[in-house]
């Protein structure tokens, strides 16, 4: 367990964030509780009725409004980074051009074409989201502000707002990024313990799916006694490190050989995901609020022994491809850009569609605190994953390495998001 926090190369932030003392994340809003919250929420007379009743399911997800206003003085409700933020290395114009066109490109395949066929929302087409992603592009590059660019969305755009998990419009926002890990093309008495290829014969395993138990064993060392034989694919020092890389989808990798690589989602088994941190709570061993990545991780630099009781729990396996240095894919297939693709659940939300997000969210300062900021951001839905369930879930992704990981592992907070077409 003790190599799990002394890894050297490049691990997340928050796997080392135990040796120091851990910063406050302090919250520097200064936005009046109205605009903070009532303002952004689903307007009453919107609202899904009978959300109790067992009609449930027949209700709409998104619902149709007039955009969100700007308060006084509030520039919270701006994308401000796409102006000021040519000088920086994530989320600038650029960048969120870059993603429109990731989705532009996805929504040309015939994949887009037969999934919005499917798809159940009224109003809201494979050519409406198309046509509305040209448009936005077109103005995100003649304005030259935010403000100007707000005033041109509230002129020529209607939103569809998530009814989120109250149908009072709140999403609970969690983050994702892609870990950079050590690893070894073969196993060795240092690096143990593998992630694993797609089964070739997955299609034909018996129903139910073995268990992660069943499949890795308690101490994740029994692949080779399992189905899992001969499917090995890199190999960890740590065994965190494959759960995590389970957990975020992809994982660029740093070889003993001196060479570089990387690695994606390929597939699992049909087994619905369990979030450790949920776990635990259930377990009584974290307290039901304030479940972050570091107090995960702390928990088990505590109680080693644990680690083979609680990992386990999730039933859940997931596969692997190398990918050989490509960057990060979401399930749409189009490369994931930092802080300007999110995952939602694609059995209810618009692929590749063009969305306003506006939470809380963690940033780090030059000296090293994490600084929370109700921040909105344009994002393109480019992704999905296994937690990620309901109208109610956003999982925004951060990016590579340490900063992204730091970022990604505590956030937690409710927010709401919108969808952009064109009127």
């Amino acid at each position: 367990m003790k190599k799990i926090f002394n890894t050297t190369f490049s691990l997340p932030f928050f796997f080392t964030i135990f040796f120091l003392e851990m910063p406050a994340i302090k919250n520097r809003d200064t936005i009046p509780p109205e605009c903070q919250v009532t303002k952004w929420n689903l307007p009453t007379e919107l609202k899904p009725t009978a959300l109790k009743t067992e009609n449930t399911k027949n209700l709409p997800v998104l619902v149709q409004r007039l955009p969100v206003g700007c308060c006084e003085n509030d520039d919270s409700c701006l994308d401000a980074r796409i102006y000021d933020g040519e000088q920086e290395e994530i989320a600038d114009k650029k960048a969120l051009i870059k993603s429109i066109d990731q989705s532009l490109k996805y929504l040309r395949t015939r994949r887009a074409a037969a999934t919005y066929q499917r798809y159940k929302i009224s109003g809201i087409t494979r050519d409406r989201v198309y046509r509305s992603l040209q448009r936005f592009r077109q103005l995100v590059l003649s304005t030259n502000s935010p403000q100007e660019l707000q005033t041109a969305i509230e002129k020529e755009f209607v939103y569809y707002q998530s009814i989120g998990r109250d149908s009072q419009g709140t999403v609970l926002f969690t983050a994702y990024y892609e870990p950079l890990y050590l690893a070894s093309r073969k196993p060795t008495k240092e690096f143990k313990y593998p992630v694993y290829r797609l089964p070739p014969d997955l299609k034909s395993w018996t129903r139910p799916h073995p268990t992660r138990l069943e499949l890795e064993g308690a101490d994740g060392l029994q692949g080779s006694q399992s189905k899992l034989k001969g499917l090995e694919l890199f190999w960890f020092r740590d065994r965190f490190e494959p759960y995590i890389i389970q957990i975020q989808g992809s994982a660029r990798l740093k070889l003993t050989d001196g060479t570089e690589t990387s690695i994606g989602y390929a597939g699992n088994t049909a087994h619905n995901y369990k979030s450790l941190g949920r776990t635990l709570v259930e377990a009584g061993k974290l307290p039901e609020n304030g479940v972050t990545m570091p107090t995960i991780f702390e928990y088990f630099q505590k109680n080693p022994q644990d680690l083979n009781v609680y990992l386990p729990r999730n039933n859940s396996f997931v596969f692997f491809r190398e990918t050989y240095g490509r960057s990060a894919h979401g399930s749409v297939g189009v490369p994931l850009t930092p802080e300007r693709s999110i995952a939602t659940d694609k059995s209810l939300m618009p692929p590749g569609a063009l969305a306003l997000i506006r939470a809380p969210f963690p940033f780090v300062k030059n000296n090293g605190e994490l600084d929370n900021r109700t921040v909105s951001r344009f994002v393109l839905d480019q992704d999905t994953g296994g937690a990620i369930k309901g109208p109610g879930r956003v999982d925004y992704y951060l990016g590579t390495g340490d900063i992204a990981g730091d970022r990604a592992g505590v956030t937690v907070s409710n927010g709401q998001l919108f969808y952009l077409l064109l009127k």
